[in-house]
């Protein structure tokens, strides 16, 4: 995850705009599947939301229990 491939933004971003390392984190994805779609779509967290849930892929665990507190 070293290398990260240049990319050319063709549509306005949407929304915030993940990192590669918060996307490959929040879905729980391998480094070259989470750059792939990262470079294909763009860091626009509206779309990759969009796309995950499209591929049925829901957030991590530990992504959905960030925001709760410990017990």
């Amino acid at each position: 995850m070293d290398k990260q491939r240049p990319f050319e933004r063709r549509r306005p971003v949407r929304g915030p705009a993940y990192t590669l390392a918060d996307f490959k984190e929040k879905y729980g994805l391998d480094c070259s599947t989470a750059e792939d779609l990262f470079i294909r779509f763009g860091p626009s967290s509206i779309e990759l939301d969009l796309l995950m849930s499209a591929k049925r892929r829901a957030p991590s665990f530990n992504d959905l229990t960030k925001d709760m507190p410990p017990r």
